[in-house]
């Protein structure tokens, strides 16, 4: 199967931007990575940099294994607290993940934060991660309904990150499966999903003949309903079998 994809960042309405997204290949294998820096927490976009490079640069050395997504995780989560601590920034620098691999018709995914990653078949979204945060854990519980996570006043209190030291691993690996010829994955940041809907992604799916035009009008969308001047950083990377 052909696989295209395209990477997108922006940083806002903010001065400094703490997305940061990569891809590696091995072969015919991939690995697309996104990751969000903790705004208020001084160097997130040293954290988002540091693990969603750890990951890509792993996987271009090595490939894609059973484990290799736990292990990339595991290996970015060291690297990030040798380098707080290396800074004397234990509280400073922590980051959500992202992590889809494509080998050989099958695809994984693994994340930890509110980092997003959806997955399209037939045009329509066939499943995304959940969210580790209180907002989600409200849905679970039955407390509120899912469209009021993106505007819940705690949607940004997030219940697992990167850079918080874990007896054992936070993050979850989410979902493999099988391809289907027409699939679509996009991982994004909550400053791209907050702004969206499903349905509109949806849309802007179905009326796209690559995965750069798709992205280009999903942030048209965005940027038509966010508030601009108080607008989050926003990125996106779009996967299209």
């Amino acid at each position: 199967m052909d696989i295209e994809y395209f990477m997108f960042t922006d940083k806002g309405g903010r001065e400094i931007n703490e997305d940061c997204v990569k891809t590696a290949s091995y072969g015919d294998s991939y690995c697309f990575v996104l990751c969000d820096g903790l705004g208020g927490h001084g160097r997130g976009e040293v954290a988002s940099a540091l693990v969603a490079e750890s990951i890509a640069q792993r996987f271009a050395a090595n490939g894609d294994s059973d484990t290799f997504i736990e292990t990339a995780l595991d290996e970015a989560q060291e690297k990030l607290l040798s380098e707080q601590k290396r800074l004397h920034a234990p509280m400073e620098m922590k980051t959500t993940a992202t992590v889809l691999t494509i080998n050989g018709g099958e695809y994984k995914i693994g994340h930890i934060g509110d980092s997003r990653v959806y997955v399209f078949r037939k045009n329509k979204v066939l499943s995304r991660t959940l969210d580790h945060s209180v907002p989600q854990m409200l849905v679970l519980a039955g407390d509120i309904k899912e469209k009021h996570i993106r505007r819940h006043p705690d949607r940004n209190r997030l219940l697992r990150v990167m850079g918080v030291e874990w007896d054992s691993p936070r993050y979850e690996i989410s979902e493999s499966g099988t391809l289907k010829k027409g699939d679509a994955f996009l991982l994004c940041t909550d400053g791209f999903w907050e702004p969206i809907t499903e349905k509109e992604m949806s849309k802007a799916l179905k009326s796209s003949k690559s995965a750069e035009e798709w992205t280009a009008k999903m942030t048209e969308l965005i940027r038509k309903n966010a508030d601009l001047a108080d607008m989050d950083n926003f990125s996106a990377v779009t996967v299209r079998i």
